[in-house]
């Protein structure tokens, strides 16, 4: 199934965070929270503004970005998990080294 968001929201697929701490503590799932990095699947095509043009998003397909603990709506495509949400609950695009 293919899926395009709408106006300025972005469906992304959360990044599995390690299972093993530094130290080499394994963490065990009922102790795990659900990560608050994602990579960016599709990008609608921007907001509206009042006057009637569209601001074309900061992000694009692919970016790492950091989203808010409880941002965003749960949504299963093909069985994947992934994550809607509106690009104000961005907070960051991870830039890679």
């Amino acid at each position: 199934m293919k899926v395009r968001p709408l106006q300025d929201r972005i469906l992304l697929k959360r990044v599995e965070e390690e299972t093993k701490t530094k130290g080499g503590i394994i963490i065990p799932d009922t102790a795990k929270e659900k990560p608050q990095e994602g990579l960016v699947v599709a990008v609608g095509p921007g907001k509206v503004t009042d006057s009637g043009t569209r601001v074309a998003p900061e992000v694009k397909a692919g970016d790492r970005v950091l989203f808010g603990k409880y941002s965003g709506t749960d949504i299963k495509i093909d069985g994947e998990e992934h994550l809607i949400l509106r690009e104000d609950d961005v907070l960051a695009v991870i830039q890679k080294k």
